[in-house]
């Protein structure tokens, strides 16, 4: 079977997600020199850190961070835009992975009882194939040992995309676009929201409104980037 892998990475190489050089053995989606320079935040060693920030005096928030820092043209826009157009599930569970393990040696994800990745609308997945923030949600999972429920958080409206609208549009886009399935799941837990990318904070603040609203429950938030 190795001698099968290696003939067919020798003659169709695994290459980089970023600089399309060949990845080396022990190298997953991205080389270890794309991967040594992405942009860390470190939110998570800084108290009430810009995440934190996006969400205060609007919805009650545990903890909230971002892995990287996402900027216009460079590697994390690239990254993301290949996790969640281009078919790269692998992608982003691995750096839900990369993620978590940073994030585990600071203990984030102590008391935290369930991870859900904020949904799509079933037609949006269907047409896709999967949800990005699913994919890093199971990566963050794989670390963590916390389980992923995509059942309870459901979206029961399809919205025009946020990212050419201004912070008012995009609040008043995702207003009552969200639906808990089954509240008695979440009573007294304490739940982290996945997402890829933290730019206003419209669409979390959405999922965690409706989450706080369930007896008990408490939010915490993790995204692979913030814009």
């Amino acid at each position: 079977m190795k001698l099968w892998n290696d003939l067919l990475h020798l003659f169709f190489p695994r290459l980089c997600l970023l600089c399309d050089e060949p990845l080396v053995e022990g190298e997953r989606t991205l080389c270890l020199s794309c991967l040594y320079s992405l942009p860390r935040t470190h939110f998570h060693k800084r108290p009430f850190n810009p995440a934190e920030q996006l969400f205060a005096g609007k919805t009650p928030v545990t903890k909230a961070t971002s892995y990287l820092y996402y900027e216009k043209g460079g590697k994390v826009q690239q990254l993301i835009y290949a996790i969640k157009y281009r078919g790269e599930k692998e992608a982003g569970f691995q750096m839900g992975k990369l993620a978590a393990a940073e994030l585990y040696k600071e203990d984030f994800f102590e008391g935290i009882d369930l991870i859900i990745p904020v949904p799509l609308h079933p037609g949006r997945q269907r047409r896709r194939g999967y949800n990005q923030a699913e994919c890093i949600a199971r990566g963050i999972a794989s670390v963590a040992q916390i389980p992923v429920d995509c059942r309870s958080l459901v979206r029961k409206r399809q919205t025009n995309t946020q990212t050419h609208k201004n912070v008012f549009e995009r609040w008043t886009n995702v207003q009552d676009i969200f639906h808990i399935n089954t509240p008695q799941k979440l009573t007294g837990k304490h739940i982290l929201l996945v997402d890829d990318v933290l730019t206003t904070g419209a669409t979390i603040e959405a999922c965690a409104q409706r989450i706080n609203a369930i007896e008990g429950a408490h939010i915490s938030i993790l995204t692979l980037s913030i814009a």
